[in-house]
């Protein structure tokens, strides 16, 4: 087949049947046939006085990636977050957010407006930049008439500083059905300067199949709007999103946040068609991307999205975020 037949999915489709698997090449084709689609966030107009029936930000707020300088904060609009679209119309709506250096917002420091886009699933993900090194700062977000929840957050020290101490904690691996989420109720308590989240933040199982503490719902996890409902059913749980809330996550994933044991473009089922296997991976990474706090060089493009980066707590430590 040659090159100019790969400008749209069916043609690719029928290559990757026709070679049996995804070959490199058909791999790299494939992804650059969806980065030539339109932009996932390329909007340029929003609402600017939505009503909501029901409170907007029951996902929370949270913060991520922080860097000395610079911080991503993050929220999504769901009044309906266990719902498909979330309780939201297809429209964008615009968000304003404001960052303090107290908690009772009296020194608002930054403030600005951003879009919650339909294409990304009304997530927000803001890169406040021109910080102060080494400090906590308080946060917020508003909608309509409707505050979020506040959110604490924090810059790193400069490359250059030796920091006397960091504190950060480490999770992963937090299967819904399997048991609660009390670990981070302690970790609440222990003042930590960030958390690192090593992945499976959600498994994808259908409901009922690895546990039965609590239940999934729905079956195995494959549409955009099945990873986007068992994302929010995660961060629903009040301790984990409170979690979010109290400073700065660095997040990166392992395989349940996709499928388990994927490698690749491989699948540890048998028979599994190559290119519905690899839109699946373009859901689960795009509705990783919206459910978490990253920054823009984080927006996947089809089944490609970049996490491995690394960060600096002054000379003391220096952080590898991998692509486990």
């Amino acid at each position: 087949m040659n090159d100019k037949n790969m400008s749209s999915l069916f043609d690719l489709s029928r290559a990757i049947r026709h070679e049996g698997g995804i070959s490199r090449r058909l791999f790299l084709q494939y992804g650059a046939a969806l980065a030539s689609l339109p932009e996932l966030a390329n909007v340029t107009q929003a609402q600017t006085r939505p009503r909501f029936d029901l409170y907007p930000f029951r996902l929370g707020v949270a913060s991520g990636d922080p860097d000395s300088q610079s911080v991503v904060l993050w929220t999504r609009l769901a009044p309906k977050p266990l719902e498909t679209g979330g309780g939201m119309d297809p429209l964008a709506i615009e968000v304003q957010w404001e960052l303090s250096e107290d908690e009772s917002f009296g020194s608002i420091v930054k403030s600005g407006k951003a879009v919650a886009a339909p294409q990304l699933g009304h997530s927000v993900h803001v890169e406040v930049e021109g910080l102060k090194p080494n400090r906590w700062y308080w946060y917020r977000f508003l909608a309509g008439n409707n505050m979020s929840q506040v959110g604490r957050t924090r810059t790193l020290p400069e490359p250059s500083a030796l920091p006397k101490e960091l504190r950060f904690a480490v999770t992963s691996c937090q299967n819904y059905e399997q048991g609660l989420f009390t670990a981070y109720e302690q970790m609440a308590r222990d003042e930590v300067d960030f958390v690192c989240h090593l992945g499976d933040y959600i498994y994808e199982y259908k409901a009922g199949q690895n546990g039965n503490v609590r239940t999934h719902l729905g079956q195995e996890i494959e549409s955009l709007d099945d990873y986007r409902i068992r994302y929010s059913q995660y961060r629903s749980d009040h301790l984990l999103q409170s979690m979010h809330a109290v400073c700065p996550w660095f997040v990166t994933w392992d395989d349940h946040e996709f499928d388990n044991n994927c490698a690749n473009g491989i699948s540890e089922e048998k028979d599994i068609d190559p290119l519905a296997y690899m839109l699946r991976r373009a859901n689960a990474y795009q509705a990783y991307y919206e459910m978490m706090p990253l920054r823009k060089k984080s927006l996947p493009r089809g089944p490609h999205l970049q996490l491995y980066r690394r960060a600096s707590f002054g000379s003391l430590a220096e952080l590898l975020i991998l692509d486990t």
